[in-house]
């Protein structure tokens, strides 16, 4: 996968700007924001890992974000949104810059370089929704698991598995790829009897797991 585009973002000149950035720590379960709540700023992730969910009028809670550090979330305040459409919810201990609305939209303005690289960062992020939603649309519940084990193991970072969230749970997983916690268990399963992952307290995922995303037998049809 390729690297986060913020992993050299430029944050140096923000703690200068008056009532730019606050650094808050958010300990693991707490919540960052929650959807409905008035959407006024937005984040960088310094340290850890943040879940974002959004949750159904009939109450049904879907994972659609998992974000580790180098990530911005809760930009939906810049394009308009008066409230927030989904819930952030720290996985881990996490440090965070809050960025207050209004003051990003004066960088943006006035500072060329800051808009360039968080321009950049959203184009970024605007091309993983829409694999994400191919993917969705198109692969089957083994290959997005897969994908989805990459994605969160940074993998192509100088080509060494890296442990993902510990602790992570199966039913968090299949919220994300959209099937069952069983469907996931079963793959989880098969990776690790194929080498393609380890379990060690966390799950450590090897550049192998690519075979099944990049494999395609036209013969398979979609299992979910």
């Amino acid at each position: 996968m390729a690297k986060k585009p913020t992993d050299t973002f430029d944050l140096r000149r923000l703690p200068n700007a008056d009532g730019m950035t606050t650094d808050i720590i958010f300990r693991k379960g707490q919540t960052v924001f929650a959807q409905g709540e008035p959407a006024e700023a937005l984040y960088y992730l310094r340290k850890g890992q943040v879940k974002v969910t959004v949750i159904s009028e009939l109450g049904k809670e879907a994972v659609i974000a998992i974000l580790g550090h180098g990530s911005f979330f809760g930009e939906g305040c810049l394009t308009g949104q008066q409230v927030r459409m989904a819930s952030a919810t720290a996985m881990t201990d996490c440090v965070a810059i809050r960025l207050e609305k209004a003051a990003v939209i004066r960088m943006m303005r006035e500072d060329a370089l800051f808009s360039e690289q968080f321009t950049a960062y959203l184009l970024a992020r605007n091309a993983r929704v829409e694999a994400d939603l191919v993917d969705q649309l198109f692969n089957s519940s083994e290959k997005r698991l897969a994908r989805i084990l990459l994605i969160l193991a940074n993998f192509g970072k100088e080509g060494k598995p890296e442990p993902i969230i510990p602790l992570i749970s199966q039913e968090t997983l299949a919220e994300m790829i959209g099937t069952t916690r069983s469907r996931v268990s079963f793959f989880m399963n098969k990776f690790r009897q194929l080498g393609f992952i380890d379990y060690n307290g966390h799950i450590e995922v090897h550049s192998s797991l690519l075979n099944v995303v990049l494999l395609d037998d036209p013969t398979k049809k979609r299992d979910d």
